[in-house]
């Protein structure tokens, strides 16, 4: 018979973000516009744009354009990171919003991005990672 190992069930995501330092949205964004996901410059802008409209302290970007086609791009922030992977063949885009601390609003930055490239169809999942209180 295995050992019963004495650990802590997983926490709900829905949990109040207060009491987590810091706040992760998984991203899917569907039925972009093509071209917009496939312009690196346009990629670069717009996420940069959606790290400041989310109140973000903007450090360093890194973006690459894959062929035929793709761009994948992460921006650092004071605050964690925000990153995006597109796959313009299938009008999609994933991205990673993640951030530390209260002065951010992720969700500013979702709204942003959706926004940006013509999304028909955006959906997010909240993840709130390091529970100190479960230590």
């Amino acid at each position: 018979m295995p050992e019963m190992m004495d650990t802590p069930r997983p926490t709900p995501v829905n949990d109040p973000p207060r009491r987590a330092l810091g706040r992760q949205l998984l991203v899917d964004l569907y039925g972009c516009d093509r071209g917009l996901l496939d312009d690196l410059a346009y990629v670069r802008q717009h996420l940069m744009a959606a790290a400041e409209h989310a109140g973000a302290t903007i450090i360093d970007a890194h973006f690459h354009s894959f062929s035929p086609c793709g761009v994948t791009g992460t921006v650092s922030i004071q605050e964690s990171h925000l990153s995006i992977h597109t796959w313009p063949e299938h009008l999609y885009a994933a991205v990673d919003i993640f951030t530390c601390g209260d002065a951010v609003d992720p969700w500013r930055a979702y709204e942003t991005l959706k926004a940006a490239f013509a999304a028909d169809k955006g959906s997010a999942v909240e993840i709130h990672r390091g529970r100190p209180d479960l230590q």
